[in-house]
């Protein structure tokens, strides 16, 4: 049963309103309407949308999924043939575009921008002019953080210049949606996923405002990192679509550069490029093969000047698109077709420090001064001194930690929540049909770091040791075997091998195994550890050796119980074992009594 609650019927009454009397047409935004230093609100963007859908054949509104408001997820597609389903597109091998907005509310530019960017759009459609040519689709999330932008203040943000007023950055649970599309602690990540792997875009843009550093760019971009999106993609990003797009805002009088990844320093020291791991949306969608861009205006700009520049950089990235759309396709399915043949996978990257691109920076000179709230020295950028320098940018990446590909990965059926979070993301499995023994590469946790303090919901662990073994193993019919040889090849992998940043196993999906569960008292396991030693020498043999080499051992009567109780056939099998097991043998994974398994993935639902 649905309880709708007065907030619910109060917002839908409020959406019906604004729809009915003040965007019949379909003309001005609000953002244009209350004089360009005003975001929408999320009614007035859901209005505005609806009509344009009502106006427009090539504009479609449908919702798709829930959110953890309560309030679904809507998402605005844009087709010149107004065919409005993601199969035609690709069947017409049409380059997607997939755009994403509000992931922060109180980074509004994109949601403003984009509700311009439609409306333009689907009036050149209208007029047979060729703003959005025939060989692009594009598809919107209005407002992805829905919960963050009902909390709506004038006081969130308050070092931000502009809008007057504008959502909150935390979701109706306060997590940061820009850090789970891994672990998938909201509604929203796990509705973003059915619609990402719906539409499969070649190209994904995440709208946002950066507040670190100060200086005089209008808008930096921040791409997914060239040697992790990798192959023939990854090339192609850094040399051509990049510089491409940082030629054309030059033109367009916004000159770019790249995401000012510096923080409480002087930036003419140069700064290393924003690593986009899994966690974040543009990581995300590289591991599907997708160029992917965050878009960042500096929040003390003027809001319709972060705006405008929004604008005009998505249509940038659309025209490029359109110019070189055979081989943007192209690059996407070769990459596609090596990954499949790829046997070694970085999980971990670091920067290269020996090697960087020089850029041109326009910033603002970094000084000191006497704090008028402390009395003591504190830095600031002084406006009054503006320079253009070129700085060093550490934009090269080497793997730290690489794994070789199995065939496939076996997880039992008791692992459940892991299933769930693979079948969303349209991973192929199979059932075991029946009980079966087979051998297998598992590995043991034997050291990890796990974060003292919460980090969105979870205590993260890194700097993740194994040990790898081949042992005979059990498998149960119903557990689940995930063979590689899928287009989710890279993410399998990637949220399946525990020492990976973005892991499952990163995001205590597996904490229960690093918990001792059985134990002894040491009274009552000091006769059975006795007699045991009687019956294996060779075990007392270690332990006096052990003994001998370590005075701190030999004084402690509990060490060296627990030395024994280690070395009997008395410890738990399961602790620090990593329940996911690789198959590695073609011999074994066809030993595997399998069948298919269906992923129960809701449908969307179209937005009546």
């Amino acid at each position: 049963m649905v309880i709708k609650t007065k907030f619910c019927i109060a917002l839908a009454f409020s959406i019906s309103m604004v729809f009915a009397f003040n965007y019949s047409h379909a003309q001005e935004t609000p953002y244009e309407k209350n004089g360009k230093n005003y975001t929408a609100t999320y009614a007035e963007c859901i209005a505005y949308y609806k009509a344009l859908d009502k106006k427009y054949d090539c504009v479609k509104m449908s919702t798709w999924g829930e959110t953890d408001s309560g309030i679904p997820l809507h998402l605005v597609t844009l087709s010149r043939d107004a065919k409005h389903q993601a199969d035609a597109w690709h069947a017409k091998n049409k380059i997607v575009i997939f755009i994403n907005n509000g992931i922060h509310p109180g980074e509004p530019d994109g949601i403003d921008a984009s509700m311009m960017l439609v409306r333009d759009l689907a009036k050149s459609i209208e007029n047979n002019e060729t703003d959005l040519s025939d060989n692009i689709a594009l598809a919107i999330i209005p407002m992805y953080n829905i919960g963050g932008a009902l909390l709506r203040s004038e006081f969130n943000r308050p070092d931000q210049n502009g809008p007057v007023s504008f959502g909150a950055r935390g979701n109706a649970q306060n997590l940061d949606l820009n850090r789970d599309f891994i672990k998938s602690d909201s509604k929203e990540a796990k509705s973003f996923a059915q619609i990402f792997h719906w539409l499969r875009p070649e190209i994904f843009i995440d709208n946002h405002v950066s507040d670190g550093a100060d200086y005089q760019h209008i808008i930096t971009l921040a791409t997914t990192q060239s040697q992790k999106l990798g192959n023939e993609m990854g090339a192609y990003l850094n040399e051509k679509f990049e510089p491409a797009l940082f030629r054309d805002m030059q033109q367009k009088n916004y000159p770019m550069i790249p995401y000012v990844n510096a923080w409480d320093k002087d930036a003419r020291t140069g700064w290393t490029q924003f690593f986009d791991s899994p966690r974040y949306s543009s990581g995300y969608a590289a591991m599907f093969h997708t160029f992917a861009f965050t878009i960042e205006t500096h929040m003390l700009k003027p809001y319709p000047q972060r705006v405008d520049a929004t604008y005009q950089l998505m249509k940038s990235i659309m025209q490029y698109a359109s110019t070189h759309h055979d081989e943007i396709s192209d690059m996407r399915k070769k990459s596609q077709v090596a990954c499949l043949k790829q046997s070694m996978f970085p999980l971990n990257w670091q920067a290269d420090e020996r090697r960087y691109s020089e850029i041109n920076f326009n910033g603002y000179v970094y000084k000191e001064r006497k704090s008028e709230v402390s009395g003591l020295p504190v830095h600031y950028y002084d406006h009054s001194e503006p320079y253009t320098e070129q700085i060093k940018f550490y934009n090269y990446f080497i793997p730290s930690t690489s794994v070789i590909a199995p065939n496939g990965y076996i997880i039992p059926k008791s692992w459940w929540k892991v299933i769930e979070l693979l079948a969303i993301n349209q991973v192929e499995m199979k059932v075991l049909e029946d009980t079966a023994t087979i051998e297998a590469e598992v590995y043991k946790i034997v050291d990890y770091k796990s974060a003292p303090k919460a980090y969105e919901g979870h205590h993260l662990n890194s700097s993740v040791q194994v040990e790898k073994s081949i042992q005979t193993i059990p498998v149960e019919a119903g557990d689940i075997y995930i063979p590689l040889d899928q287009a989710a090849r890279r993410f399998i992998i990637e949220v399946l091998e525990p020492q990976g940043n973005d892991s499952y196993f990163a995001w205590n999906y597996f904490d229960p195994i690093l918990v001792q569960k059985e134990g002894y008292s040491d009274y009552s396991f000091e006769e059975i550890a006795s007699n045991y030693l009687k019956e294996n020498p060779n075990v007392k043999v270690d332990l006096v050796q052990k003994r001998n080499a370590d005075t701190s051992f030999a004084n402690s009567a509990s060490k060296q119980l627990e030395f024994v109780y280690q070395h009997s056939p008395y410890p738990e099998t399961r602790f620090n074992v990593y329940p996911i097991y690789r198959i590695v043998d073609k011999t074994q994974e066809g030993q595997l009594p399998l069948s298919n398994f269906e992923n129960q993935v809701s449908k969307n639902k179209e937005d009546e």
